[in-house]
């Protein structure tokens, strides 16, 4: 019989966040496949999964899915897990559940924590139509996708790093305008968790002077429908 692969989601900082299914999956399994062996190293000895972890990242999947193939045709159960999070969601995982498929292996996603869930929740913003973008691409393509993002009317969610962050929120209140309402969230489920909410310009005020630490979530409010804007419009003529 060929193997299974596993989709494996990790705590995003928490390790009460690992579920206990998650914790058997790892026990079980042949084999783990992590975007960092340096940094699940520490999770695996938590929870005392003594199991052969090979690095599977961005720049070896391509090379490294073949023989992953293999491995499940010849039986072997196959999990992969992020440094943190659920694999494929902004992280490596996508291309190799696709080559896969293409097998017509068995591909199973255990449920569990990713940061943009909590973070949308936490907004307040509605949760019924949302936008997922993740992180936007660092040059070509950029300013293209601010436009496309200022005219959409479902709450927006971005992925952002400390380094970066303030110059986002500059690059946002040019295309959305800083009166535009956004809740950031970071640290999720760490000892120094923070959901910061207001207009865009008024949260880049609060983080000038407070550390742009931890790796942040950033809720944009929707667009205000047009036709909404026109009868206003109308309504003020």
């Amino acid at each position: 019989m060929p193997g299974k692969l596993y989709l494996v989601p990790t705590p995003i900082g928490n390790l009460e966040d690992m579920t206990f299914r998650a914790i058997r999956v790892l026990k079980e399994v042949d084999l783990i496949l992590a975007e960092d062996t340096r940094t699940s190293a520490p999770l695996l000895k938590h929870f005392d999964i003594q199991k052969k972890v090979y690095a599977h990242h961005q720049h070896n999947e391509h090379q490294s899915s073949g023989e992953i193939v293999k491995f499940l045709k010849e039986g072997k159960n196959i999990a992969l897990i992020s440094d943190a999070g659920t694999p494929a969601i902004s992280d490596p995982g996508f291309f190799l559940v696709r080559e896969v498929l293409k097998h017509a292996l068995e591909v199973e996603c255990l449920p569990g924590a990713t940061a943009f869930v909590p973070a949308l929740v936490n907004s307040g913003f509605p949760t019924d139509r949302f936008c997922f973008e993740g992180f936007l691409p660092l040059k070509k393509g950029r300013q293209t996708r601010y436009k496309q993002l200022a005219e959409e009317e479902r709450t927006i969610i971005l992925y952002e790093s400390p380094h970066r962050f303030l110059k986002t929120l500059d690059e946002m209140a040019t295309y959305f305008g800083a009166d535009r309402q956004i809740s950031v969230s970071r640290e999720l489920t760490k000892i120094f968790e923070e959901t910061v909410r207001g207009t865009i310009g008024e949260v880049k005020q609060y983080f000038e002077t407070h550390p742009a630490k931890g790796e942040f979530v950033i809720c944009v409010a929707g667009a205000s429908p047009k036709s909404s804007s026109k009868e206003r419009t109308y309504n003020d003529e």
